[in-house]
């Protein structure tokens, strides 16, 4: 299956969607789109924040009339086997997979073992995402 595919900016770019900006997944913050102007197409001011990296913001400008990369997120349950300092050892709920997720700062409090968990599979990571 591929990370990511393309769409019409038209269709990607609106609030709360996700999409791809400088090789990051992004989630769309804001979004003002220009008029056609005498020689083209209307243009789109996107605001993106990180889905990954929370922090990171990003501002571009591109023409409507272009396509933009959106990732492919597949969200699947997990329960955490143990926690050790700032790492989970989860087990997926569909696979019996297990493995290590770095656990972000504003879960460190709620996640013990036996805890079920939702995550995200987005351009080749896993992220938490929610805690049950």
């Amino acid at each position: 299956m591929t990370d990511t595919k393309q769409m019409p900016m038209g269709d990607a770019a609106k609030v709360g969607r996700y999409i791809i900006v400088d090789g990051m997944a992004c989630v769309v913050k804001s979004i003002q789109v220009s008029k056609t102007g005498k020689h083209g197409h209307s243009k789109a001011r996107v605001e993106a924040q990180g889905l990954i990296d929370e922090g990171v913001k990003k501002i571009f400008i591109r023409p409507m009339s272009d396509n933009i990369d959106v990732p492919v997120v597949e969200k699947e349950n997990a329960q955490v086997l143990s926690v050790k300092d700032n790492k989970a050892n989860v087990m997926d709920m569909t696979t019996f997979e297990t493995f290590d997720l770095e656990i972000p700062e504003e879960f460190k409090e709620q996640l013990k073992e036996g805890v079920q968990i939702t995550y995200w599979k987005l351009m080749g990571k896993k992220v938490i995402k929610q805690v049950k």
